[in-house]
């Protein structure tokens, strides 16, 4: 198994680079294992802030390669030139994939240190690989482990106790605009607020949550893809279409766009129709290619927020929780590094096994065509399957002991000698996984019917 992966993120790059690097390559991750020799699966992680791409090469000297493909896929899907996404992808390797990627599902890489949404985001990365077949044992087991690790920090550190988010900060500088104190004095509160809601997607879906959590009630949303009367028939709210749209902009106190689709509200648009409304308005673009016109941002009783203005209201996190974070997330990445050392030599395992079996298989047949399948020949079947998992025994702790102490190629070069068995990692990482846990199984299943006939009369 070799990993690598590409991120490109807010803390290395502007947001409009970031979003363009995006827009164009969606469709890349699920392209590059069918056109790409030295790829065998990818995930891809698109967010509010960062483009990451994570691929399982066939070999380790197949990297260069893989991540050469990889850039010009992205290149030629967004448009940009490639010198320029060369440099906007900081490469990650070895141990250092999953410590980025566990990182980055607990939120501390994130522009609201700790955010909740991230590892919501990162389950379904794995989702969506999963459902276009681009995905490995490999990478589901690094984005599994992800996901564990978030789940952890959020359950071991202060940082799930406040449940930070871009939504919750988005929301609360938009409650300080209005100076809507609630019951306490606090001004977190947008009870009564009218808003308009663009997106139908999961920061949406958070979106709507906090939304009435903080007393606003008055909810419409519009999707540009007519999903809002889905969307609102499972969350509440009103569903717009392109002939309300115009009427609830007029009226609303808040706008809120999280969809990043093609359409993008104008602040020509935004001003026609509020030309008779003196009222201010917060508009809140949470989109990464924007959902509104950054020129809404000059228009009179307008205020715009965006996740720029999110990253710089976030609140620093104190030093103790970010340890005690950090230490967990280069725990686990440890952990998952010593496993996947442990499985490296599956493969190989497997492959023994396999060719035992076919030879034990083989005699048993000799003895069956000789004997017939008399009690005598069951018993001397089980006799030497049980002999056969002995022998396998020590070769298989073995492999695990070298696979462990990084010495695989000793065990790989054993089995050559040895037994002529000569294997391919890449070619077997897609299967080892499946089959090296069942073959065990299997065998006991069939001693146990074998012994069972043979207690049998004759």
């Amino acid at each position: 198994m070799v990993l690598f992966s590409l991120a490109a993120s807010h803390a290395d790059l502007d947001l409009e680079t970031v979003a363009r690097l995006s827009a164009g390559a969606t469709a890349v991750s699920a392209s590059l294992a069918d056109t790409v020799p030295e790829i065998v699966g990818t995930v891809e992680l698109a967010t509010c802030n960062r483009y990451e791409l994570y691929v399982h090469a066939r070999s380790a000297e197949d990297v260069e390669t893989a991540r050469d493909a990889t850039l010009s896929a992205i290149s030629a899907g967004s448009g940009l030139d490639a010198e320029l996404v060369s440099s906007a992808f900081t490469m990650h390797r070895g141990p250092a994939v999953p410590k980025h990627l566990f990182s980055v599902s607990a939120g501390l890489d994130s522009a609201v240190v700790g955010e909740r949404e991230i590892a919501g985001q990162v389950r379904r990365a794995l989702a969506g690989a999963q459902e276009v077949g681009s995905t490995t044992p490999a990478l589901v087991r690094l984005f599994q482990a992800a996901s564990k690790t978030a789940r952890d920090v959020g359950a071991r550190t202060a940082l799930g106790s406040r449940g930070m988010s871009i939504v919750s900060i988005a929301l609360d500088l938009a409650a300080e605009l209005r100076q809507a104190p609630d019951s306490l004095g606090r001004s977190d509160s947008l009870r009564g607020a009218r808003a308009v809601l663009f997106g139908t997607g999961a920061y949406a879906g958070a979106t709507m949550a906090q939304l009435a959590d903080r007393g606003c009630t008055d909810i419409a949303v519009y999707s540009s893809s007519g999903r809002a009367n889905d969307f609102t028939a499972s969350r509440g709210g009103a569903p717009l279409t392109d002939n309300t749209l115009p009427l609830a902009l007029a009226g609303a106190d808040l706008l809120i766009g999280c969809s990043g689709s093609d359409h993008q509200v104008a602040a020509a648009e935004v001003a026609r129709v509020r030309q008779d409304s003196p009222a201010p308005l917060v508009v809140i673009d949470l989109a990464l290619s924007h959902d509104f016109d950054p020129a809404v941002g000059e228009l009179p009783n307008v205020d715009l927020l965006t996740l720029e203005t999110v990253r710089q209201a976030a609140p620093a996190e104190q030093e103790t929780t970010l340890e005690e974070a950090g230490a967990i997330v280069a725990e686990a990445a440890n952990t998952f590094e010593a496993a996947q050392h442990a499985r490296s030599l599956d493969h190989a395992i497997v492959a023994l096994r396999r060719h035992t079996m076919a030879v034990l298989d083989a005699e048993i047949e000799k003895i069956r065509g000789q004997h017939g399948c008399t009690a005598a020949t069951e018993q001397v079947e089980f006799a030497m399957r049980r002999m056969v998992r002995q022998l396998l025994h020590t070769p298989t702790v073995r492999a695990k002991e070298l696979a462990a102490a990084g010495d695989g190629d000793s065990y790989l070069a054993g089995l050559e000698a040895l037994y002529g068995i000569s294997v391919e990692p890449a070619a077997f990482e897609s299967v080892a996984a499946e089959h090296l846990p069942a073959v065990p199984a299997v065998e006991r299943a069939v001693e146990r019917v074998v012994e069972k006939q043979a207690r049998r009369p004759a």
